[in-house]
């Protein structure tokens, strides 16, 4: 099924929190069989200050959605 989806595909959630739900692609990690979802599955991560970010502060973070859950959507 993973060679199925892609990157720019619509596709419908199955199954979980956003069951129902269509979203594009916006990336897919081959190693861990998931999907990342526009607008879908976003959490907040705070981040430390460090010598690379002297700021810290909040950032939105893409959580992915194993393919597993996902059914391609006809166009």
């Amino acid at each position: 099924m993973s060679k199925s989806l892609k990157t720019g595909d619509k596709v419908k959630v199955i199954a979980g929190d956003h069951k129902g739900e269509v979203a594009t692609i916006v990336k897919v990690d081959k190693k861990s069989n998931k999907a990342m979802l526009e607008g879908i599955n976003i959490v907040t991560r705070h981040m430390r200050r460090t010598q690379y970010n002297p700021q810290g502060g909040k950032k939105d973070v893409h959580v992915g959605i194993d393919l597993s859950n996902l059914k391609k959507e006809d166009k």
